[in-house]
């Protein structure tokens, strides 16, 4: 009996294993990319990729120019070429070779160009004690370095003018107002801070007023800001947004831990100061001869010994009397309450100033009310000239 086997009717198959199927179709196609590979490239249909620095594959490298024209960029292109280097020169103590050396740098803002002349604002203490001065005004092109004239200084409100030749000034600097201010809005100051050149920082106004100690009896309002203000920069401009000066830069706090604590002179301020430097070269002030302290900055328990009825909430508190001066003569004392000159209000020690140095002058009379103990008084005095480092 014979077994059927189904080989025996039909021949056998060769089986070829998927493996090497796939081994040599990828050696034959990269065979053909490669001998392809620089005909593709020479027509463009392929690129090389992009070069690679210490085996890491950079992008690709264009050259742009942006072209950058915000509010902050306007303002200070405004501004800038007004705002000037000084440089206050005194002579050499060396008696066989006396010389003027440089004393002090700071900064200015030149306000106003006119018959062949151009006026500096700067701060007092960048020309106390010079005997020669110097302004660098920076150009498009170059800087230019011109003898200055000091017209006059005050040392109490830290102003001083210089008056340069305008030949090489382009740009002179709008004053803004400064009653206006808000803070939170921006703030640009510009200067020359550490012999640097002229600079930029940019910050905002902390506080549009702020009143600080000058003496021990006197205190001044400024516009504080957290754009920096170095030495150096002072004199130099605080701008607003519209690229106009609204203060004069003037100190900073610099003590350990504290920041962004610059102050500037109110432009509003210091125009009426400017205006008398330049007329008579100081400032004559119309005097009382008292210490004042604003109402609102005394403490509790003070406002308490007072005994001031509680209607009265704005005014100056005496704290000295110069023996022999005005307010002597007239019977005020010290803990009195000033609330109006003339009938007119007094919110504060600069208000009112600002109303003697407005509208009154030496030898005027002045009508004061004033609470001693409680009790509304009225006096009437005539008032002094004050000393150069007295305000009132």
């Amino acid at each position: 009996m014979g077994y059927y086997d189904e080989s025996d009717h039909y021949p056998k198959r060769r089986l070829t294993s998927p493996i090497w199927t796939a081994l040599i179709s990828a050696i034959i196609g990269g065979l053909v990319v490669l001998l392809l590979t620089p005909f593709f490239i020479s027509r463009g249909i392929l690129s090389l990729p992009p070069t690679s620095y210490n085996g890491a594959i950079s992008g690709p490298t264009t050259t742009t120019s942006v072209k950058v024209n915000s509010d902050i960029t306007k303002a200070v292109q405004k501004v800038a070429p007004a705002v000037v280097s000084v440089i206050n020169y005194n002579r050499s103590e060396d008696f066989f070779n006396p010389q003027e050396v440089e004393k002090d740098t700071g900064s200015g803002i030149i306000f106003r160009k006119a018959n062949g002349k151009a006026l500096i604002v700067t701060n007092y203490h960048v020309i106390a004690g010079g005997d020669q001065f110097k302004v660098v005004i920076s150009g498009s092109d170059n800087k230019k370095e011109v003898n200055a004239k000091l017209l006059g200084g005050d040392q109490l409100t830290d102003l001083a003018v210089l008056e340069i030749p305008d030949t090489y000034v382009t740009a002179v600097a709008e004053f803004g107002n400064s009653d206006t201010l808000k803070a939170g809005e921006p703030a640009i100051a510009i200067g020359n801070p550490l012999d640097l050149g002229q600079s930029v920082t940019v910050g905002v106004i902390s506080s549009p007023k702020r009143s600080i100690s000058v003496d021990e009896v006197n205190t001044t309002d400024v516009i504080q800001t957290d754009a920096a203000i170095n030495p150096g920069n002072s004199g130099g401009a605080l701008v607003n947004i519209a690229g106009q000066v609204i203060g004069i830069n003037r100190l900073k706090i610099a003590e350990s831990g504290v920041e962004g604590l610059g102050f500037a002179i109110p432009v509003n301020e210091a125009r009426p100061i400017i205006e008398r430097l330049i007329q008579y070269g100081h400032i004559s002030r119309p005097w009382l001869g008292v210490g004042l302290v604003d109402l609102s900055t005394l403490p509790g328990y003070t406002l308490d010994q007072l005994k001031l009825p509680d209607s009265v909430t704005e005014g100056v508190a005496v704290a000295k009397v110069e023996p022999g001066s005005p307010a002597d003569e007239a019977g005020l004392q010290p803990r009195d309450v000033i609330v109006a000159l003339d009938g007119k209000a007094v919110k504060d020690s600069s208000g009112l100033r600002s109303y003697l140095y407005q509208n009154k002058n030496v030898g005027d009379k002045v009508t004061i009310t004033y609470y001693r103990d409680g009790q509304k008084q009225t006096g009437t005095l005539e008032l002094g000239e004050a000393p150069q480092n007295i305000s009132q």
